[in-house]
């Protein structure tokens, strides 16, 4: 495959150069390659320091040794340079051409199926509010993750946990009843889940004026913010809801079923979907059981008062309590028994992982340690797809005021910016209207998803949504319109009699532009495997505009239609082809289309 076929060539050979030179050599799969630092002359680098035991020298000697038989032994090889103990190697121009007649505008991040499956979890919105600018930094990571494993090989299984029940859904219902006069989603003309996002809205607002008016009667802060009568009506209907009352009930699905029509039109203009989705209403009395069968093995303890605890202090972390003394559980005990279904429902699982806030980080430390104890072997395969708050130039958004950025709202802005941007540069007038709706919307959305993936997931950030947009910067529609350029390119190659010929390899001297842009082509799938190894898809993000910057800058300085040599011309056709190719794929794993024109 293409991602192994110069560590295939190379690492074989340099076990060669040191058995041949010092009568040792390392094992292959030890044996790693870096591309070469900009700074210093090479394609690829090996670090020798962890080698020097084998060769009993210096790192430069030991460099210079094995970088001398790697010239004479391996034709790939067409020179070599030392910097202390690296040696970086420069690979001839046969094997890059050798690549792209391989390669030749073909899918280069094809994987072969691994046999495994893997569940990933992301999304997990309340039922009492609309998606928000944090929940689109959530969804578009464990979407991309999701296709990121799956083009690695990967059978993945896309889920999302709704949180349909507890006492902020009863204070949207709450709300409702007190303000709503009936009105309903076809009433009143709003989503679902934006008409019972208003109404939790609403709470708050009462909440807030019955805390200061039993103040101002003369009672203490603390216990007018218990007994503000709204609050107490909201803990009467989950009492309610938990006791299966009739009415309650009704009320509840009535006002999800809204919520859940809202949420997929979400998804669906996001791009985004679910195979499995999972509602704490029917799972949060899971784990009960499993942890009762753990108190009863000893690997938790029960205190004085009747609540059952897990000691985790051994693990860097303190005691965490499981069941109440009442005997009712937490979300730590349905999170407990949620996973362990999972991997019942699905047996060949063999991994999961819980995109979720990194304000959840001790949570997740605390639930795999406790799935190790009760001896689940693949508690191992558990991992917490942790990522940072999304912030505006506004500031910080919070729901219960109603200042958060709607993921609805948002996305409606960004499919306007890109209108914008794109009839200000006035290259679409052979489009109809329809064709160009489709198009704002594709760059809207690209410049959505791209900012918000560019950038490492555990880093906070600051979005932009101007900056995201622009055509000429880091960002989405810049890749999308080098690969509308390079497909008008190739639709005009094809139009064109005898311009492209037989790609050969023949005498063919690269151009350094050539060179750059074929490098970044052939590290693109070990880019892909690190990223699906460390779930991190910004890995792709940031090597797909590296690629398409690259191009751009061949693009702009070597001819390819004009070019008279056909050998040449062929070469850089097949070149372009293949950019286009691997440009459509990452952005794929990415979530983003890839438009033909722009």
């Amino acid at each position: 495959m293409f991602q192994d076929r110069l560590r295939a060539i190379l690492a074989p050979a340099v076990q060669a150069a040191f058995n041949d030179c010092f009568g040792r050599s390392p094992d292959a799969g030890s044996i790693g390659f870096q591309p070469t630092r900009p700074e210093f002359g090479g394609d690829t680098t090996i670090n020798v320091f962890p080698f020097l035991k084998l060769s009993g020298k210096g790192p430069e000697q030991t460099a210079q040794a094995v970088g001398g038989h790697l010239v004479k032994h391996v034709a790939e090889v067409a020179g070599f340079n030392v910097v202390k103990g690296f040696l970086n190697i420069e690979i001839s121009d046969a094997y890059w051409l050798g690549f792209l007649k391989e390669a030749d505008g073909k899918d280069i991040l094809t994987f072969s199926p691994t046999g495994k499956q893997v569940m990933v979890e992301f999304a997990s919105p309340n039922t009492n509010k609309p998606l928000h600018l944090g929940h689109l930094r959530n969804i578009f990571l464990g979407w991309s993750v999701g296709r990121i494993l799956e083009a690695a090989g990967n059978e993945v299984v896309k889920v999302q946990v709704v949180n349909d029940r507890g006492i902020h859904i009863c204070k949207s219902m709450v709300a409702w009843r007190m303000y709503g006069n009936g009105e309903t989603p076809a009433t009143s003309g709003l989503k679902g889940d934006k008409l019972v996002g208003k109404y939790y809205v609403a709470f708050d607002k009462a909440y807030k004026a019955e805390v200061t008016g039993l103040v101002a009667a003369g009672e203490p802060q603390a216990e007018a913010e218990k007994k503000a009568p709204i609050l107490l009506d909201a803990q009467d209907m989950l009492r309610r809801w938990e006791a299966n009352d009739s009415d309650v009930r009704a009320l509840w699905a009535e006002m999800n079923g809204w919520v859940y029509d809202g949420f997929n039109a979400t998804y669906a203009r996001a791009g985004v979907g679910f195979d499995k989705s999972y509602y704490e209403s029917n799972t949060y009395l899971l784990g009960k059981e499993d942890v009762l069968k753990g108190l009863e093995k000893g690997v938790f303890f029960r205190k004085p008062d009747g609540s059952v605890w897990v000691d985790n202090t051994a693990d860097g972390l303190d005691e965490k309590v499981l069941l109440r003394a009442d005997g009712t559980s937490l979300y730590i005990t349905q999170d407990i028994g949620t996973a362990i279904q999972r991997f019942e429902e699905f047996p060949g699982l063999s991994r999961m992982i819980y995109t979720v806030g990194n304000e959840q980080d001790y949570h997740f430390k605390v639930l795999f340690i406790i799935l190790k104890k009760l001896g689940f072997s693949w508690a191992n395969e558990l991992f917490h797809l942790s990522y940072g708050m999304v912030d505006l130039p506004s500031g910080k958004m919070k729901s219960r005021e109603g200042t958060v950025v709607d993921a609805d709202d948002l996305m409606d802005d960004m499919v306007a910016e890109a209108r914008s941007t794109g009839e200000q540069l006035s290259k679409l007038d052979d489009f109809g209207e329809t064709e160009k709706a489709a198009l704002f919307t594709m760059i809207g959305m690209a410049a959505l998803k791209y900012f918000l993936l560019k950038v490492d997931p555990k880093k906070r950030m600051l979005f932009d949504p101007k900056a995201s947009i622009d055509l000429q910067g880091h960002t989405g529609p810049f890749i999308q319109y080098t690969y509308a350029r390079i497909r008008s390119l190739v639709r005009k190659a094809a139009e064109m009699p005898g311009q492209r010929g037989q790609l050969t390899t023949d005498n063919y001297q690269l151009l350094a532009e050539e060179k750059a842009v074929l490098k970044l082509l052939h590290q693109f799938p070990a880019v892909l495997h690190e990223a699906a190894s460390k779930l991190e898809p910004y890995l792709v993000a940031n090597h797909a505009y590296d690629l398409v910057k690259a191009y751009n800058t061949f693009y702009q300085t070597v001819p390819v239609l004009k070019e008279a040599d056909v050998e040449r011309r062929t070469f850089r056709l097949a070149l372009s082809s293949t950019v286009a190719a691997t440009v459509a794929k990452a952005m794929w794993c990415l979530g983003i289309e890839a438009p033909e024109r722009m």
